[in-house]
């Protein structure tokens, strides 16, 4: 046998074998178990922004979801191409973003919100759940410039509306609280008993707080209702319905699930866009790999640009814990 004839062997054997390991990667990834890291605050303070996670991905090829189970699933909301190629890629490559939810409520299961005695409340088969994982901290927002900065903007624009309109000092002092509130960044728990400094979630910067007109901190209070547009506390139950607030009812079909945010106050779930179909859940979350105060979507990228600062943002006490 010729030397090109033996070079040519190993190169279709090196390729075989490369093409056999990416096939069994992405069978693993795909059934077996994956990494995420979660990007929202929805399921504060269970998870928290920034932090990594092991999925199950093998449990769920053998049953559905279960009640207070944590699930990552793809956003409901996606929306996929028409061509069957690139539809492909998008749910098997690269496609939706990845939400995590609590599972509220299974096949079969009727689940009705309702705000009793000016709280938020869910019902399962007409019991009243008892939900210790939900969020009591008040959320709290950091404007993405220094206060100072960006209120000497807002004063330059209150002055042409005042030489333009005739507005009183209320509207004007209305219109800064919205233009504050427009460049706030989405909010975060916040712990009020401990300084800025000794936060046990999220750095906040002091210098940056959105705050009230009294110059306190604009707090999210835990528990605080999330009324619907007609101002009712109870839904109608004759037929599903749901309108992004505290109010709602559905009786689950036969491939659908309920699935909530612990931070009922920061998350967009199914109070929004309805019951989730069976197909876009993948994986159940069981353990908490690594946490750190961070938005970027690659760690290696946060530590390259912030070398010394990374160690300080990381919370070691959150690392390495199985999540529930």
């Amino acid at each position: 046998m010729s030397q090109n004839t033996k070079k040519k062997q190993s190169t279709l054997s090196s390729t075989l074998e490369f093409i056999f390991l990416l096939i069994i990667v992405f069978l693993i990834r795909t059934y077996g178990f994956g990494l995420y890291q979660v990007p929202t605050g929805s399921m504060e303070t269970t998870i928290l922004v920034g932090e990594r996670f092991f999925s199950d991905k093998l449990t769920y090829n053998f049953r559905g979801p279960r009640h207070g189970e944590i699930i990552a699933m793809n956003d409901p909301e996606y929306e996929y191409s028409d061509n069957y190629f690139k539809n492909l890629f998008q749910r098997y490559v690269w496609g939706p973003q990845n939400w995590t939810k609590r599972i509220i409520g299974v096949p079969g299961d009727t689940i009705r919100g309702a705000i009793e005695d000016g709280k938020p409340v869910v019902y399962r088969n007409g019991e009243k759940l008892n939900e210790p994982y939900i969020n009591q901290y008040p959320l709290l927002s950091e404007l993405s410039q220094d206060a100072d900065v960006l209120i000497k903007d807002i004063e330059r624009e209150v002055q042409q509306l005042q030489r333009r309109y005739n507005v009183n000092q209320t509207m004007l002092n209305d219109y800064v609280m919205q233009r504050l509130s427009q460049d706030a960044l989405p909010p975060r728990s916040y712990d009020s008993r401990k300084p800025f400094d000794q936060q046990p979630f999220y750095n906040f910067h002091e210098d940056r707080i959105l705050r009230d007109q009294e110059g306190n901190p604009a707090l999210t209070i835990p528990g605080t209702p999330i009324y619907p547009r007609d101002g009712k506390t109870s839904p109608d139950e004759t037929h599903n319905n749901w309108n992004k607030s505290d109010v709602f009812f559905v009786k689950l079909g036969e491939d659908e699930y309920w699935g909530m945010g612990d931070n009922r106050l920061g998350s967009k779930d199914c109070r929004f866009f309805g019951p989730v179909k069976r197909e876009q859940i993948h994986g159940r979350l069981i353990a908490r790999l690594w946490s750190i105060d961070s938005d970027e979507s690659w760690w290696i990228v946060d530590l390259i640009k912030h070398p010394i600062d990374y160690w300080k943002r990381v919370r070691w006490s959150r690392c390495y814990q199985w999540i529930y």
